[in-house]
């Protein structure tokens, strides 16, 4: 009986131990197809985005970000004296550049430079698609004469516009842009700017910058793509 009852209970530790043995061997199979599953449904859904996500166009000038950017209301003076508004920076793409009439060489170069950009896009025949405003941080010296006359010398389809210290500082801010002006001594001041001008998409959101130094070429060919993608 005693035999009997050692060799029943050597074959229950035998039962015993393939039975655990087969459970965790179960478990780790389980847990192996739970990973695969998981990373199945991963490259799933990584596959099924990059298919039926619009992919973004190639640009060589813009840099743009990965999500477009709220501009808050806002409301300027244009030089011919009608309110700029955030209402105007939509239909159509917006190149806005903050500057001043008495800056010394990055203004007139970045204007320079926008003017072969509109000449490129006239001769593509999508000049119409695309707007370009220069606005005054110098509300002070820049008057409306003085706007008119400053950013018409480059293309009279500009936009010259300026605005109160007020609004100007909460648009420059909410464009990721800065500006400043430091008395010299002299009863005269210096004016700081950002020298990057900012891209808006036509729902009037910031989707981008231009960043100097501007190509006129590589800028155009951007806005080309962008304009065309519309």
């Amino acid at each position: 009986m005693d035999s009997g009852f050692r060799r029943n209970d050597g074959d229950g530790r035998r039962y015993n131990r393939r039975m655990l043995s087969s459970f965790r061997a179960g478990r780790v199979s389980a847990t192996y197809l739970i990973l695969i599953a998981a990373v199945a449904a991963a490259v799933g859904l990584w596959l099924g985005s990059r298919a039926f996500a619009p992919s973004a166009p190639k640009l060589s000038a813009a840099v743009m970000y990965p999500s477009p950017r709220e501009v808050p209301d806002f409301k300027l003076q244009r030089a011919d004296g009608t309110a700029l508004t955030k209402n105007d920076w939509t239909g159509r793409w917006t190149i806005a550049f903050f500057g001043y009439t008495n800056c010394p060489d990055v203004c007139p170069t970045t204007l320079a430079t926008f003017k072969q950009v509109f000449a490129k896009l006239e001769a593509a025949g999508i000049a119409d698609k695309v707007r370009f405003d220069f606005i005054s941080v110098d509300p002070q010296r820049d008057t409306p004469e003085q706007l008119t006359k400053y950013v018409g010398y480059f293309d009279k389809r500009f936009v010259a516009a300026t605005g109160s210290d007020e609004e100007l500082t909460r648009v420059t801010r909410a464009l990721g842009l800065i500006y400043s002006r430091e008395p010299t001594g002299n009863g005269d001041y210096a004016v700081d700017h950002s020298a990057s001008a900012v891209l808006i998409d036509p729902s009037g959101r910031e989707v981008g910058l231009l960043r100097p130094p501007f190509d006129a070429s590589a800028i155009a060919a951007d806005l080309k793509t962008l304009a065309g993608a519309r």
